[in-house]
């Protein structure tokens, strides 16, 4: 077994865990402020995360299609988010969007235009045209590979691919680097920092049915409260109302259909055929721009009185148009729908919620501080901004915006180099060797904690949550972290999956005990968080849940509407 003091070290200013689109533009804005950053992720860069796999929308108040102000973009945040949201962050996310987004313009990230410039539209929860795309399903790998491009030609990043941050090394000063192992090798690392931004994702891998990608399980929230950060309102998951259902879809997005049903008009119909939206929020019924909550909500509804379709969900139909106009839209994609089975000019398809983001997340201020000294976060690992439910389209803008502030003001604030902290470093050391033993098949065991973890959340934790099915996954939640504890993974540490997944493992169900613990807590129904047994919004409950590590627990306490200073 290597000892601390004779592992790989590596040494930067600003070390960036995550390379999603907030992590390579933290990177990006810490290099042009004169810093070295060391860009890593457990995937490829610029490859995982959330940022490739967006679709259609970018929201920024640019005024191409009609008079717009980020002001009238900050009102509908503040609408869709329930009275949650906190409004600093909310402020900076809008505010510094159209500055990102044609920021993005000028690095040629192809923007779809017309006749009046950048073309923008309208999409559920807006008052105005102000979603911008590049094209149809296209805008995430777009964007992606724009950032990539640009992280190429700043010698101040390097990038390491394939590199798993277990841990974050802190003391009482504040956090001073990272430990983790590369994944194919099997060689931990030792990476010293100044400052260390958090830009790892979200957690929407925990539920069985989801839109994420492989690395989307909680790892920022994991090492946030492990390093002595906070979390606030972890409550709040978005389940994206309509993910595809039926027919059997191969090859395609799951959660395509929403530039469908906005630039089209495609309705929403349950089980007996009827248009069903207007019974939940009629002032949007006819143009469709009912926001996810209520959509979600509308079609659960339905599913939970007998008018759901035959898989349980609702069908969404466009065959009161012309196939003429459905060509003029997506004519490429039409195409791909019809080597599937799929003729929507003929057939409606069924659609139903599913896991696709989260609006809790780790604590800030806006400069995307933690709290902790030296310790950052940017994109979807941050909270706050969204409240209870997120606008459409902000996804983008808030890990472009959140990943620049988050960049600069660590290259501005960055400490000055110091040792790691040696006890720190030699906990998560021993932790990592801990694991490199024979299993005695305990891989069984991980192995059957990560197959029932989704289904639990989905179940008890999903759409709809009442106190006895909470607080059932909130035990369990605790039973199963410590039957991983003892699990081990063999002692071969070169390419070991089962290692990876211990580790996967550990990072998802601290993440999922925070979402339930936040969701038995939080006795209303607000925005995401539906509770059957509270099924109404409470003026009382306008506050913040705030979840932070003590020992080895968490704790819950209450906060009033948090507002942060600039």
């Amino acid at each position: 077994m290597v000892e601390a003091d004779k592992m790989r070290q590596v040494e930067t200013d600003i070390l960036i865990i995550g390379a999603g689109g907030a992590g390579m533009y933290a990177a990006l804005a810490a290099a042009r402020a004169g810093m070295d950053a060391l860009l890593v992720d457990q995937s490829l860069i610029g490859r995982g995360g959330a940022t490739i796999m967006a679709q259609m929308t970018v929201a920024a108040a640019l005024s191409e299609a009609e008079p717009d102000d980020w002001h009238l973009h900050y009102a509908d945040t503040l609408k869709a988010g329930r009275g949650l949201c906190d409004p600093a962050l909310a402020e900076l996310l809008c505010r510094e969007a159209p500055v990102r987004i044609r920021e993005m313009d000028e690095w040629q990230v192809g923007w779809a235009r017309n006749d009046k410039g950048i073309a923008q539209v309208m999409a559920p929860g807006h008052s105005r045209q102000r979603c911008c795309y590049v094209d149809v399903l296209n805008t995430g790998p777009a964007i992606a590979a724009t950032l990539r491009k640009q992280v190429a030609r700043e010698n101040r990043i390097r990038r390491v691919s394939n590199l798993v941050v277990t841990d974050l090394l802190t003391d009482a000063e504040g956090c001073a680097g990272a430990f983790g192992y590369l994944l194919a090798e099997g060689e931990p690392v030792a990476i010293s920092a100044r400052a260390v931004i958090i830009a790892a994702g979200g957690l929407t891998k925990l539920y069985r049915r989801n839109s994420a990608s492989a690395n989307m399980g909680g790892h920022s929230y994991h090492l946030a409260l492990q390093a002595g950060a906070e979390l606030i309102d972890m409550e709040f998951v978005q389940f994206f109302p309509i993910g595809h259902l039926a027919p059997r879809l191969v090859g395609m997005d799951p959660i395509m259909w929403d530039p469908f049903r906005y630039k089209l008009g495609g309705r929403l119909l349950n089980g007996q055929g009827e248009d069903f939206i207007g019974r939940y929020d009629g002032s949007n019924a006819e143009g469709y721009t009912t926001t996810r909550d209520l959509t979600t909500f509308a079609i659960l509804s339905e599913v939970a009185a007998g008018r759901g379709t035959p898989h349980g969900g609702a069908w969404l139909s466009f065959r009161h148009l012309p196939e003429a106009d459905l060509l003029a839209a997506f004519g490429p994609v039409i195409d791909k729908l019809r080597k599937n089975g799929i003729d929507l000019s003929s057939m409606d398809v069924e659609v139903a919620p599913i896991a696709h983001y989260h609006m809790g997340g780790i604590r800030v201020d806006t400069a995307m501080r933690t709290g902790l000294a030296g310790l950052y976060a940017a994109g979807e690992a941050v909270g706050g901004a969204n409240g209870a439910n997120r606008l459409s389209g902000n996804a983008i803008p808030e890990a472009l915006v959140f990943g620049w502030v988050a960049g600069q003001e660590a290259a501005q604030q960055a400490a000055p180099r110091r040792a790691l902290p040696a006890a720190a470093l030699a906990a998560a050391l021993e932790t990592y060797q801990a694991r490199l033993r024979p299993t005695d098949n305990n891989h069984d065991v991980i192995g059957a904690l990560e197959a029932e973890l989704p289904g639990l959340m989905w179940d008890k934790v999903g759409p709809f949550r009442n106190a006895a099915d909470l607080a059932a996954a909130l035990k369990r939640l605790r039973a199963m972290q410590i039957e991983l504890a003892t699990a081990t993974a063999g002692e071969n540490p070169v390419f070991n999956m089962q290692l990876q997944s211990w580790y996967d493992l550990r990072a998802a169900l601290s993440s999922a005990e925070a979402v339930t613990l936040a969701a038995l807590e939080r006795r209303e129904s607000r925005g995401a968080h539906q509770r059957d047994d509270f099924p109404t919004l409470q003026d009382s409950w306008q506050r913040n849940l705030i979840i932070r590590r003590q020992e080895n627990t968490l704790a819950l306490s209450k906060s009033p509407l948090l507002t942060v200073a600039a």
